[in-house]
């Protein structure tokens, strides 16, 4: 029997497949800082506003968290439990009937809100079922323009 004899071809050229050419790499080089000269100043002259914008998706996530706690509990935590609800049993108040085992929130913890303070939890709310809320960079209520308060019942 005579064993299969393999014929190794140089790698030539595939036909029907071409690379890019360095003028078209060029135009989607161009193209791209472009872009970014537009887009990149927009961003970095509006830190304040992406900082507010991630305290309403961080407001929007702790929001999930306590409707499932309150799915499971029947339950929202009280003022008194706080945020700590979330992530372990509570040991105050009423307790919670079918506390999750690994807790409501992702990573294990409350988070803090961009400005590095705690988020504000009030049940009952005066707005809601619950109020949450960022005092903002100044960790103050109130507050106008920059020092404004991030509120979950004016998260659209």
């Amino acid at each position: 029997m005579k064993k299969e004899q393999r014929h190794s071809r140089p790698l030539r050229h595939i036909h029907g497949r071409q690379g890019f050419t360095l003028i078209e790499i060029m135009v989607v080089m161009v193209i791209l800082g472009i872009l970014a000269g537009l887009i990149v100043p927009r961003i970095m002259d509006r830190p304040e506003e992406a900082r507010r914008t991630k305290a309403a998706i961080q407001i929007q996530a702790i929001e999930q968290a306590l409707k499932l706690y309150k799915l499971d509990n029947g339950e929202y935590p009280s003022t008194e439990q706080g945020l700590q609800a979330l992530i372990e049993a509570p040991s105050v108040g009423r307790l919670a009937k079918k506390w999750r085992k690994e807790g409501y929130l992702e990573k294990g913890r409350v988070p803090k809100d961009p400005w590095g303070n705690d988020f504000v939890y009030i049940s009952p709310g005066l707005h809601g079922d619950f109020d949450l809320m960022s005092y903002g960079p100044d960790g103050e209520p109130g507050g106008e323009d920059a020092d404004a308060d991030v509120n979950n019942w004016e998260i659209e």
